[in-house]
């Protein structure tokens, strides 16, 4: 559920009024006059209310005749009610900003990783032979990306390489072994210190999908 529905549910029931309206449908349909009758208020004031309660999903009206009859819409209610302990229990360990997307923009995320995966194969596809050698360094920057954290994969986290183990990976792709070296740490794939090299963090990679 969206957060913006959680929102205008909980915004309709924070009316001491409305409470009463809807405890009084828990018993049975009721038409606005009977409504105002029992609580005192005006037509127009019972009007506003219940178009709030309507907005928000938690009661319906049918008419019979002349006479329009407001029910509680218990379905909804109860739906919407577990929906906020659905929130909290979805919230454990999940980021925000997908905690709250509806389903459409889930989908639209999903395709779009879907779509940058098959982007980034074609690139290596592009670059790469079968049996696996660099055919050139791409010249564009994204693509070039791409290839060299497809390279850097290959690689341990924890351990740590001498420069000479580097270079001797490297030429398994391409004989530039000096630039391609220099570019891992330029990328912050790797960093290097006295000689020896290890992998960063991959949060600290250079992404190609941040590129505009």
């Amino acid at each position: 559920m969206q957060l913006d529905k959680l929102v205008t549910f909980y915004k309709a029931l924070g009316d001491p009024t409305r409470v009463r309206i809807l405890a009084m449908l828990a018993n049975g349909p009721l038409h606005g006059q009977a409504l105002a009758g029992k609580l005192g208020v005006t037509p127009p004031t019972i009007t506003h209310h219940m178009a709030k309660l309507r907005e928000a999903g938690i009661v319906y009206e049918r008419r019979d005749k002349n006479t329009i009859y407001f029910y509680l819409h218990e379905a909804n209610m109860k739906r919407q009610t577990q929906a906020i302990l659905n929130v909290l229990e979805r919230a454990k360990g999940t980021m925000e900003e997908d905690l709250f997307a509806d389903e459409e923009t889930k989908t639209t995320q999903e395709q779009r990783r879907s779509q940058m995966a098959a982007d980034q194969m074609h690139v290596i596809k592009s670059f790469l032979t079968p049996d696996g050698k660099l055919k050139q360094i791409p010249a564009q920057r994204k693509k070039k990306l791409i290839v060299f954290e497809y390279m850097v994969r290959g690689l341990e986290f924890g351990r740590k390489y001498k420069e000479q183990e580097i270079n001797d990976y490297i030429r398994q792709f391409h004989d530039d072994y000096a630039t391609i070296r220099r570019e891992f740490v330029m990328n912050h794939y790797m960093y290097r210190e006295d000689g020896i090299y290890e992998l960063n963090p991959e949060e600290m990679w250079a992404k190609a999908e941040e590129l505009r």
